[in-house]
């Protein structure tokens, strides 16, 4: 089985079986997500009984600083990844990408071959680097799904989620190239305020934009970001049901989809 440290560049991803590391996870859990309290993001003693029977909870460090953790646990014939922090300040510098390749081996080692998780589908940057980045396939579009959250990255707004699977086995596909004739179903206005247009007829592709930044929208205008939760949710679920799924996700801030 994989090893407890594994180098990923300059990184140095490890389970963390002890309490002492359990413990800088959840701080670091609630740092990320701005938690008003602690243990409000993911309890220690919770994370300590994952790890103890046998689930995954692992660590990133950048020298002696804990940059990055994970916690993931058994689901019905796949690893159901929980929760990931990455420290505000080391986005964009490979940190979710040694997680997940460590977690990638974890579960390889221990013969399982489908690894699950949902993430906010407002939330752009995450969306690149599962969609596009991971390769990992949206399945279903999850409506307030945790119900209301009161840290301080989720309050005030609805929980949607995508939910996505990541075969193991798959070979790596290259991000697809968006369709020539992919029609934009929702755009985003030059203030930053969605703007619906008319579905894509007869199964053309299609294009669903996303904020540019909705965490910081969420504090400095409420109700743009609940236009954009909705608007994202009507899309992205009409689509779904009209037998469309998600083929990938632009840099600037758009879903791709393609009729089936």
């Amino acid at each position: 089985m994989i090893g407890d440290d594994v180098a990923v560049d300059d990184l140095r991803v490890a389970n963390l079986p002890e309490l002492a590391g359990q413990r800088a996870l959840v701080a670091l859990l609630d740092r990320t997500f701005r938690a008003g309290a602690a243990d409000q993001v993911l309890a220690v003693d919770v994370v300590r009984a994952l790890a103890h029977a046998g689930n995954y909870v692992a660590g990133a460090w950048r020298g002696e600083r804990l940059v990055g953790g994970t916690v993931a646990f058994l689901g019905t014939g796949h690893l159901h990844s929980h929760v990931t922090a990455v420290d505000p300040g080391t986005h964009g510098r490979g940190v979710g990408h040694a997680l997940k390749l460590h977690q990638r081996e974890w579960a390889l080692a221990r013969g399982i071959t489908d690894v699950r998780w949902t993430f906010d589908p407002l939330v752009g940057r995450n969306a690149y680097f599962n969609i596009t980045k991971l390769g990992a396939e949206p399945t279903a579009y999850l409506t307030d799904f945790y119900g209301p959250l009161t840290d301080g990255v989720n309050a005030g707004d609805e929980t949607d989620r995508l939910y996505v699977r990541w075969d193991l086995t798959a070979s790596r596909r290259a991000a697809e190239a968006e369709p020539a004739a992919a029609v934009p179903v929702l755009g985003r206005s030059a203030d930053d305020r969605p703007l619906s247009t008319v579905p894509p007829p007869g199964g053309s592709p299609a294009l669903v934009a996303t904020p540019t930044d909705i965490e910081a929208l969420r504090g400095r205008d409420p109700d743009a970001a609940r236009a954009w939760r909705l608007a994202v949710r009507a899309a992205l679920t009409t689509l779904l049901a009209d037998g469309y799924r998600v083929t990938g996700f632009r840099r600037d801030g758009f879903y791709i989809l393609e009729a089936r």
